[in-house]
Parts: structure tokens; C-alpha cells; sequence
């Protein structure tokens, strides 16, 4: 599958050199707002043995038509910002280019534009797209059905320069229908991340965690993502929706068992 990525602040960078390293994925190109490195090798920037092409345009150097045109990819990763859809958006959805964004947040008019870009193409949007907290957050819902009358706190670390409350942990707390007063915030050192989720019972406590080590933990995210949007149907996906599926455990052969039955993931996230 040949990639293009928009956006290659260090997360981007760090994206890139798990697709370079996958022998599934060809990257084709990077697009950034900033001149410096144009015209770059990404695996000669990164270095990393390589025959991929992976060269840093600039935004003013090429229309997206251009792009797309002179370099096809069959996907666009988004590392950048909101307004990277300007961008790319219509012209990837007119070539039925998926698009996987990982941008944090958007204001409620792109995402209005996401959902006219997924009637043409496959879109995936995920705020924060690594596997692990992805699986978290099923889990936690999952159990939160199971028990409802648990206490539920949220909390999250990160380095010591960063100020506002993890936009994750907002989506977490938002998912679980909890107020932003159960998010606990602790900043030390150069923690890039850590999300946990308590969950407290009467006699016993459950905690939920993820933390991030590097950011190419995101890269495992949009392999997996990439691997799971082939051959779908035109849409908009979260990451639940491509996880979700892998929930269904083998069922024991049994004759009590052999009738059909809705997989019990479904049942509880209901």
C-alpha cells in the first residue's frame, strides 16, 4: 500500500519510521508547512536502510491535485493540524484515497467537512490512535456496563511543560459519561504519557492503564488501521469500530452452546 503523511512534527516523524520498517506499507511522501528539509529522503533523515522514495515537500510547492497526480497513494495519514483537510481533503475523497486523521481535536465545522469527505472515501479520524488505549477505553466501557454503580476516576501524567488537561483523557471521561472533575491531572519530568482508569468497588479495585513509552506507538496504530480500512466500504471508522470485532473469544464446542447468538461484546456494550 503506497502512504502519503501530512504533518512531520516528532509524532510524524516518529510514524514514519515504523512505516518505512513495515514491508506492507511504501512510503511515498511527506508534506509539511516548514521549507527546511525539503526535498529530503526520510529515510536518509531518520536513518533508515531504505528503498523508499519518502521525499519532504512542501504545502506551497504542490496543489494536492498536483500531488496526487504527479505521486498516487492509496492512503493519506494526518499527523498536522486542523487545517491540513484544506489541504488534501476533496482531492483525496474525489480519488477515493483513505484518510486516516490523527489530528487531536477539531472544531465542529471539519468535523462536519470529515463527514462529507467519508461519503466519497473510507475516513478514519481517532484523536489518539495507539492500540493500547484504543483496547483501554473498549475495556472500560465493558466494564463500566457490568458494574454501574462503580466509582469511575480518570488520570492522567505527562510531561512537566504541558499545561492543559490530556485531550485523551477528556475523550475517555466523555465516553464514560463522567464530569471533567473526575480527571486527575499529575505533571513530572518527561513522562510522555500515562492514562489510567480506576474503577473503584466496594471490596475490591480494577485499574485500567496505558502508557506510552515513545510515539511510535502510534505508528503500531496506523498500521493497524491501514491493515483494517482495506477494502471497506466507503464510511467514516473509529478506531472502536476496527477493534471491536477482534472482542469475540472463541466459544468452547459444546451442544448447550452451538445456537447462534449476538457476540457477547455487543451485548455489553449496548
Amino acid at each position: 500500500m503506497k502512504v502519503g503523511i501530512i504533518g512531520f512534527g516528532k509524532t510524524g516523524r516518529a510514524v514514519a519510521s515504523v512505516l518505512l520498517e513495515s514491508k506492507k506499507i511504501n512510503l511515498q511522501w511527506v508534506v509539511r508547512q516548514s521549507r527546511l528539509l525539503e526535498h529530503r529522503s526520510v529515510p536518509e533523515f531518520l536513518g533508515l536502510a531504505s528503498d523508499e522514495p519518502g521525499l519532504i515537500y512542501t504545502k506551497d510547492e504542490f496543489t494536492a491535485s498536483e500531488l496526487l497526480e504527479r505521486y498516487p497513494v492509496d492512503a493519506i495519514v494526518d499527523f498536522s493540524s486542523e487545517t491540513g483537510l484544506d489541504y488534501y481533503g476533496a482531492e483525496a475523497a474525489k480519488r477515493g484515497i483513505i484518510i486516516v486523521s490523527a489530528v487531536s481535536q477539531y472544531s465542529d465545522e471539519k468535523i462536519g467537512l470529515i463527514h462529507q469527505l467519508a461519503q466519497h472515501t473510507c475516513v478514519l479520524q481517532s484523536p489518539n490512535i495507539t492500540l493500547g488505549i484504543n483496547f483501554l477505553l473498549i475495556a472500560a466501557k465493558i466494564l463500566k456496563n457490568i458494574a454501574p454503580y462503580a466509582d469511575i476516576e480518570v488520570i492522567e501524567e505527562h510531561f512537566k511543560a504541558k499545561s492543559e488537561i490530556s485531550g485523551t483523557a477528556n475523550i475517555i471521561a466523555r465516553e464514560l459519561n463522567l464530569p471533567e472533575e473526575s480527571i486527575k491531572s499529575v505533571r513530572a519530568g518527561g513522562i510522555i504519557g500515562v492514562h489510567e482508569i480506576l474503577f473503584g468497588f466496594p471490596y475490591q479495585t480494577v485499574r485500567l492503564k496505558h502508557e506510552s513509552i515513545t510515539r511510535e506507538a502510534f505508528g503500531n496504530g496506523i498500521l493497524f488501521a491501514l491493515e483494517n480500512l482495506r477494502g471497506k466500504p466507503k464510511g467514516i471508522y473509529s478506531m472502536e469500530d476496527l477493534l471491536l470485532p477482534y472482542f469475540k473469544l472463541k466459544e468452547p464446542e459444546s451442544e448447550i452452546i452451538t445456537a447462534k447468538k449476538q457476540p457477547w461484546w455487543q451485548f455489553w456494550l449496548k
